[in-house]
């Protein structure tokens, strides 16, 4: 039995995506986590899925031009032709004999022999003929949709919150490949240790320059397996490191996590207490918190404890002035994490900011009380948009006069990450994911004031 491609393995995630709605990131590290491909074929899977996905709307453009009646496609050959075009497009190494010729073969096992015939009547017709002029499409708003390959609502959304040239900048870094950080557990290992180990299992990385606790994985990935396995690491963008730097909680701290699934910044809140104190970590669905439980056994804490709970009802779970530090790291869209999960652009919508910006109103209100005089109220998003960030915590300072910003946040961050404040007087950081490699990534510091005699 012959073994599938790397064109094939990726043809078949990306109809698995489209069809049954998979996560590209989850789908893709456990397909090729059991898949016998050589390395060099695996990064060319991971390319092919994230850039297909990424780069959509630009390639749908393309198809339209060559085929009339699109909406009758089969989904599976409508993903064979994006993928096809995606290959001809963004890569330079592929030759045009070896896109036509894997289609084709894909499209033998799928389809009839008129369907073979159509697949390859498509390719050489675009390969003779090109691409089409973007330049004529208008409004100017829908053609920079499909040049950034961006819903328009979207970059509309940003221009409006920022500027044009800030928008197109966020919409391409969605579209780059992104990097992968790993995280040191400092309660076993320190930073330069585990790049040492790394090293002589294959690893190649570097500091990461935005946290302490962060390396950049260069090449080598399959080296840093052993070391996982042991707890020494734990695979987390650099942006949401910054969380713990931003909670920076001591050892024997009393912590709420209210939004905690599936269980990085918990876990890594955990480390910084060196394993001493309490956190309770929230999560609505059963299964983020035994995975939260999983990885709390992998990296040997045992500080952490989890409850299958709605945030919004914490409020009434817990004592008024409990906690040392809460953190809402609130459900949101997710607009900071496009170039991990491009299908979120994709499947969000205007509505769904707003339903989120409700629900993260709601989990502020109920955790504004469990907050100990002179404690912290830190909260986090991995999205790029005002109505849930920094829009969110003007308003609820407003309504919450016990609280103020927390004056040091910036002084626990390297210098180059205040370029991203969002504003002099408040203690709010917007990371772009142009900025630095990162996720885009937004975390606000409030303090409740301490109670006058």
């Amino acid at each position: 039995m012959s073994r599938e491609s790397a064109r094939e393995v990726a043809f078949k995630l990306l109809l698995k995506i489209k069809r049954d709605h998979a996560y590209s990131q989850l789908a893709l590290n456990d397909a090729l986590s059991e898949s016998a491909l050589p390395r060099r074929d695996k990064n060319l899977v991971t390319v092919l899925v994230y850039g297909t996905l990424q780069r959509e709307l630009t390639l749908d453009t393309v198809l339209s031009s060559f085929v009339r009646e699109e909406k009758k496609l089969d989904d599976w050959v409508r993903v064979l032709l994006l993928l096809s075009f995606y290959q001809k497009l963004y890569l330079n190494r592929i030759p045009d004999h070896a896109i036509v010729n894997e289609a084709v073969s894909i499209a033998k096992k799928r389809g009839h022999r008129g369907i073979v015939g159509f697949v390859n009547g498509v390719l050489r017709q675009f390969l003779r003929r090109g691409v089409p002029d973007f330049s004529a499409i208008e409004p100017v708003g829908r053609r920079l949709a499909v040049q950034y390959s961006h819903p328009e609502w979207l970059l509309d959304l940003w221009e409006k919150q920022w500027d044009r040239q800030t928008a197109l900048r966020v919409a391409e870094a969605g579209n780059q490949v992104p990097r992968l950080f790993l995280r040191v557990n400092r309660t076993k290992i320190d930073r330069a240790q585990l790049s040492e180990r790394l090293t002589r299992e294959g690893a190649r990385t570097e500091n990461s320059p935005l946290s302490p606790d962060g390396l950049i994985v260069k090449d080598g990935l399959a080296g840093t397996a052993a070391a996982y396995r042991k707890g020494l690491l734990t695979i987390q963008d650099e942006s949401s490191m910054l969380v713990a730097d931003a909670v920076s909680p001591s050892p024997g701290m009393q912590v709420l996590d209210t939004c905690a699934g599936p269980g990085g910044k918990t876990t890594h809140l955990a480390e910084r207490m060196a394993n001493k104190g309490t956190v309770i970590a929230l999560d609505l669905h059963q299964h983020k918190t035994r995975l939260i439980d999983d990885a709390a056994c992998r990296l040997g804490l045992t500080n952490i404890e989890t409850k299958v709970m709605d945030a919004r009802k914490a409020g009434s779970a817990f004592p008024e002035a409990h906690f040392d530090r809460v953190l809402v790291d609130a459900p949101c869209t997710g607009f900071g994490v496009i170039r991990r999960k491009p299908e979120i652009k994709w499947d969000k919508t205007r509505a769904d900011a707003e339903r989120l910006a409700s629900i993260q109103r709601a989990i502020l209100e109920a955790a504004a009380p469990l907050v100990k005089p002179g404690g912290w109220l830190v909260y986090s998003t991995c999205t790029i948009n005002r109505d849930e960030n920094d829009r969110q915590l003007n308003r609820f300072l407003q309504e919450h006069p016990e609280f103020s910003w927390e004056s040091t946040l910036f002084s626990r961050f390297p210098e180059k990450i205040g370029r991203s404040r969002v504003s002099p007087e408040t203690a709010m950081l917007q990371l772009f994911p142009f900025q630095f490699e990162t996720d885009g990534f937004f975390i606000g510091c409030l303090e409740k004031k301490e109670q006058r005699m």
